[in-house]
């Protein structure tokens, strides 16, 4: 397979227009205007085109990537990777039940401070960037489980994700309805 070098993406909106739906078109628009500049393949196998964007970075160094293409929605989905980290399939691409595990397993351990992260999850959704949360916020702390830091960056890049493979639909909704109903 060709490979392509790692390349560096940010996809933040500087200004949140208080509308979240204008706002995850936004987003979405972000991401696609850089996708649509990727080189197609010459064919299958070891003729695909492939690449790898480095998106956020944790405060350990540990970097949050995409890669693409992946076999779902004919290639245009993307998986997501967390450097360093296993999640419950034994690889480092996080699933939504390995998120809905960790919030049970924070809102079991300390309900109160879990309702400060579902604030926060929730101006994730809203499309704030985590990094601007992490920085304004008050951040809860848990004795178990993922970072809260991971925890958004990744439930970003998640709701991006829902966005592009189901924005004739529900989009981000789908696994927000989720976390709500933990």
């Amino acid at each position: 397979m060709p490979l392509h070098p790692e390349i560096d993406l940010t996809i933040k909106l500087d200004n949140i227009a208080g509308n979240h739906e204008k706002d995850r078109n936004s987003l979405r628009v972000l991401l696609l205007d850089n996708l649509v500049k990727e080189k197609a393949g010459t064919g299958n196998k070891e003729k695909t085109s492939n690449y790898h964007y480095n998106v956020e970075t944790l405060t350990g160094g540990n970097r949050i990537y995409l890669t693409r293409p992946v076999w779902l929605n004919k290639g245009f989905d993307f998986i997501i990777h967390v450097e360093g980290y296993k999640f419950l399939n034994g690889k480092d691409n996080p699933q939504h039940n390995d998120i809905a595990n960790d919030l049970k397993e924070k809102k079991q351990k300390d309900s109160i401070s879990y309702q400060r992260l579902l604030k926060l999850i929730d101006l994730v959704f809203l499309c704030n960037d985590p990094e601007d949360i992490l920085r304004k916020e008050l951040i809860p702390t848990f004795e178990v489980g993922f970072s809260i830091e991971l925890l958004l960056k990744v439930i970003k890049w998640l709701f991006i994700e829902q966005d592009v493979t189901y924005w004739n639909w529900s989009g981000r909704h789908m696994l927000m309805s989720g976390i709500n109903g933990i």
